[in-house]
């Protein structure tokens, strides 16, 4: 990533791993918490220049294009993220399940943003980046809550980012899940064909809900019953039972499996948002300390080579230790 001064007018060279893409999103990378439209309208008003030239913010960039960033001043507050040292940021490695010179795939923990904004400073892409300072480029290619665990990528590479991305709009990479649902799941219930929709909740939140088709985002999930858990022990703190299902996406919309089991009256074990608030405090006494749900298995070609890749992600140690209780 190059180093710019906000203050000052910079040149920037595009190089290869930057090529190809708009010049707004480009711009919204190198310029860290700096508002999308501010970086739009710095364009259309011709201070940024491309090879001395104006240009638009879907304009693309080439290999070798130099790139003039005037002084950056927003009147907006920018996250600390920008406006502070990243030495503030603490460097961490994560676990890896794969790497090679184009992909890494990490198996994140539970209570970690993917990415610093809404009120989080910074995620395992930019703790990733101050681990990582000889490396020219690492982008996530897709996303998972903070509170999910599991299988994370990340390209080393903006063909592979871009490959990738084209992948994940036609159905690949294959995206498994294992989540635990508070109530019976019903056999009948394997194909869930839910459109979801977007709003802000009383507190500022981003919240998702069931829509129609007509107002609503297509979303598709798989699930399959793995285990069901019914005895002494989720009797006693008043649970009926607990279902632990293998879902896979077909679509991959924001919070799309947590609203889909919703959806379907047995929301996911420990979920604040979509969840049973009951029904959670009372697996808190059992153990359950967070939302039980976790990436568990990626299935795909290499962006690059085309080779076919298989990485799972076991269960986390909390997750599993509370399965085994449950099947004492």
């Amino acid at each position: 990533m190059p180093k710019i001064s906000k203050d000052l007018v910079n040149h920037l060279t595009v190089q290869e791993h930057d090529a190809e893409q708009r010049l707004d999103n480009y711009l919204i990378k190198i310029l860290k918490g700096v508002p999308k439209s501010h970086i739009q309208r710095i364009i259309r008003s011709g201070e940024v220049r491309l090879n001395k030239g104006r240009a638009k913010p879907d304009s693309r960039i080439q290999i070798g294009d130099v790139v003039r960033i005037p002084p950056i001043r927003v009147a907006e507050k920018l996250p600390s993220h920008f406006s502070g040292s990243l030495k503030n940021i603490p460097a961490r490695e994560f676990g890896i399940v794969f790497e090679d010179d184009a992909l890494i795939v990490i198996n994140k923990p539970a209570g970690v943003a993917v990415h610093g904004g809404s009120g989080v400073s910074f995620g395992v892409i930019e703790q990733l980046r101050q681990a990582r300072p000889n490396e020219s480029y690492l982008e996530l290619v897709h996303r998972l809550d903070k509170d999910t665990s599991g299988l994370l990528m990340i390209a080393k590479k903006r063909r592979a980012l871009v490959k990738l991305h084209e992948m994940l709009r036609n159905d690949h990479p294959k995206k498994v899940y294992l989540a635990l649902g508070v109530g019976t799941w019903l056999p009948e219930n394997r194909h869930i064909k839910l459109p979801l929709v977007k709003y802000t909740g009383v507190a500022g939140e981003k919240m998702v809900r069931v829509g129609n088709e007509e107002d609503g985002q297509s979303a598709y999930t798989i699930f399959r019953v793995l285990d069901t858990f019914s005895g002494s022990l989720t009797h006693s703190v008043g649970i009926s039972a607990l279902s632990l299902v293998q879902a896979t996406l077909k679509t991959g919309r924001t919070h799309q499996i947590r609203v889909h089991m919703q959806s379907q009256d047995c929301p996911i074990a420990g979920d604040e948002r979509y969840g049973d608030y009951q029904a959670n405090k009372r697996l808190q006494k059992l153990g359950l300390k967070r939302m039980f749900l976790h990436a568990y298995e990626l299935i795909l070609d290499h962006p690059i080579s085309g080779e076919r890749l298989h990485l799972k992600a076991e269960l986390p140690a909390e997750l599993q230790d509370f399965l085994n209780d449950l099947s004492q």
